[in-house]
């Protein structure tokens, strides 16, 4: 399945999946990508994949906006899609959140769902997840809310992002308390150079019942051919990427990485992708295209299957956390 996800389009492909969420600026408002998700699904099945927030700023709301507009231009559009989106950001006008501007109570679930929905052009969305712990709501407030949105089939299914693996649990044990569904995804920060979620969100995911949602599968590029592009003046490394690559160790990694896949003649941007399909649990990764050429590549990524001595290669360049409690306890 393909399925994207809107700060800017978001895709997910059909074990893969596809992500954007630039900050809006009057070039990307106007830019083809931002105004319509379009290539995106002309890939596959697809599963569009956004925030409330996303646009950020005085932008907050933009990218639902966008799909919305794209919804509205008929061909049966919004039935062709799986449509995501978040909750939990401040969505105050200037920033200056009073206690239900943001984050999990049930006002604010209950206001945000409804803006959401004006601004996405639809009576439904089909995955609405949380897009941050709330430290302050239980989570009995937070499905009563959900309960009810599902009874008015204002949303179908719920989801979490950035939940460490005792929240997952929390979340669900209070769920089956109450007869609630409970969460049915789990967003988080995963790829080949950040593993960390091996340790307890994943085993918490996949004991609950959650399909896994990758977000960062190239770390924000830095899997992606980074320092032949560097080397090749094709591009300049900027921003935490730049920074990252200032550790002589992590460099090293990197420059391992990428000599193995072209001692394999293997696409880096492609093989982080494809090694994420590899894992379990992982339903979907999220990508950014923001060309028909990255739309492309990651589409092959569906279809590439991984040697076993590349998957070995792999490990030992980036080896994981191990599982808890071995990795930090002994």
């Amino acid at each position: 399945m393909i399925g994207p996800s809107l700060d800017g389009p978001t895709l997910t492909l059909r074990r893969c999946g596809l992500v954007r969420h630039p900050r809006q600026t009057d070039h990307t408002q106007n830019s083809r990508h931002a105004r319509s998700p379009s290539p995106l699904c002309n890939a596959s099945r697809t599963r569009l994949d956004t925030a409330n927030v996303y646009g950020w700023d005085e932008n907050k709301g933009r990218t639902e906006s966008n799909i919305g507009n794209w919804f509205a231009k008929g061909g049966d559009r919004r039935d062709k899609v799986v449509l995501a989106t978040k909750v939990y950001a401040n969505m105050a006008p200037h920033g200056d959140a009073w206690p239900n501007h943001d984050k999990l109570s049930a006002v604010n679930i209950r206001r945000a769902v409804d803006a959401s929905l004006k601004r996405l052009r639809t009576d439904h969305i089909d995955l609405y997840q949380f897009h941050h712990i709330d430290r302050s709501t239980p989570f009995e407030e937070i499905w009563q809310a959900i309960d009810v949105l599902v009874q008015q089939g204002k949303i179908l299914y719920a989801g979490s992002s950035n939940f460490p693996g005792y929240k997952i649990a929390q979340a669900n044990e209070t769920a089956a308390r109450r007869g609630s569904y409970g969460l049915v995804s789990e967003q988080c920060l995963y790829n080949l150079a950040e593993r960390r979620a091996e340790m307890e969100v994943i085993p918490a995911a996949r004991d609950y019942g959650l399909g896994v949602i990758p977000w960062s599968p190239l770390h924000g590029g830095l899997l992606g051919g980074v320092i032949k592009k560097e080397v090749e003046g094709a591009r300049r490394t900027s921003g935490r990427a730049a920074e990252a690559l200032t550790d002589p160790a992590f460099r090293t990694q990197i420059q391992a990485y990428e000599d193995l896949l072209d001692k394999h003649r293997l696409h880096p941007g492609e093989t982080a992708l494809a090694w994420l399909l590899t894992r379990p649990g992982v339903t979907g990764p999220i990508v950014g295209p923001r060309t028909a050429e990255q739309l492309e590549s990651a589409l092959r990524a569906v279809e590439l299957e991984l040697s076993e001595e590349v998957l070995a290669s792999l490990e030992e360049i980036f080896p994981g956390p191990g599982p808890s409690p071995e990795a930090f306890a002994w």
